[in-house]
């Protein structure tokens, strides 16, 4: 049940970047518990906070497209695959770095020396030793992983299907890592940068109109619909507040605190408000008119 008392640092640690690497805030969550668990509730923890799925629907069509940031079987794949060739006398951690544009699952050591680098740039790997083979049959019980030199394809057809770019795949010469990078839907990024450019042109951002009401009108304008609605009370107490703490956000839209975080992403992503605090103390601050970044 424990066996980090067994061999330390036994998790999967997920650490996520609001304001990029560069920025003062990181958000971490830390799994532990048998393996099998921990793995399970990273990944859920993932799908449930991470993943955004997009619905584009085309005028001259019934059928609409719909994708994901990240595809969650991409991701399984890949998180599974640290989990069963992982060294588990390095004292580290499996680690899933979600930045603005990409998530690094980064694991210690590397591949075996049967794996060739070059391989690994061009997705063809034939592995000829399993590392943990017997946590290989226990994960593979439970339906958890395949083995067999499976999990590359099974990542590219997940991102193929996706129309994600393709992922790389690192290590260096004394095989002490290894990182998994996954890159987000081009989609997600153009999104992104749309929403900042109408509000870097509305007037929250250019000090045309200095009334509280110009934060209601200015979101609404550049917010879809359905995602105005989600952060609607929180919007309007911001328009005479300053700061929302978490819990005001899950008091204000009813939910849970996971939600209530996906919540307010809507409004970090477009610039509207930025994170302060800590993991166990989260706020978001109202960013001043022109100086949000």
């Amino acid at each position: 049940m424990d066996p980090d008392k067994f061999f330390p640092y036994t998790q999967i640690d997920v650490v996520q970047f609001p304001d990029g690497l560069g920025g003062d805030n990181i958000i971490e969550n830390t799994f532990k518990g048998p393996i099998h668990q921990q793995l399970r509730d990273a990944l859920q923890f993932i799908k449930n906070t991470i993943i955004t799925e997009k619905i584009v629907k085309h005028p001259d069509r019934a059928e609409a497209d719909r994708f994901f940031n990240y595809p969650y079987a991409a991701i399984g794949e890949a998180l599974s695959n640290a989990v069963y060739h992982r060294g588990y006398d390095v004292r580290e951690p499996i680690e899933v770095r979600v930045e603005c544009d990409r998530i690094e699952i980064v694991s210690f050591p590397g591949p075996d020396r049967s794996v060739a680098k070059e391989g690994l740039k061009n997705y063809r790997v034939s592995n000829r030793r399993y590392r943990n083979r017997r946590i290989g049959d226990f994960l593979k019980e439970l339906h958890l992983t395949e083995g067999r030199n499976t999990g590359f394809k099974k990542i590219l057809n997940a991102l193929e299907t996706n129309g994600s770019p393709k992922p790389e795949f690192e290590t260096d010469d004394d095989r002490s890592y290894f990182i998994t990078r996954l890159f987000v839907h081009e989609a997600f990024l153009k999104a992104a940068g749309q929403v900042k450019e109408e509000l870097n042109n509305s007037d929250i951002l250019n000090n045309k109109i200095e009334n509280e009401t110009s934060f209601e009108t200015s979101l609404k304008r550049v917010l879809k619909q359905k995602d105005y609605k989600k952060v609607e009370p929180v919007i309007k107490k911001l328009a005479n507040e300053e700061m929302i703490s978490i819990q005001e956000v899950m008091d204000l839209t009813h939910k849970s605190r996971t939600t209530a975080w996906r919540y307010m992403q809507i409004l970090v992503e477009c610039g509207a408000v930025e994170v302060t605090g800590n993991t166990n103390n989260v706020n978001y601050k109202r960013c001043a008119l022109g100086n949000c970044h």
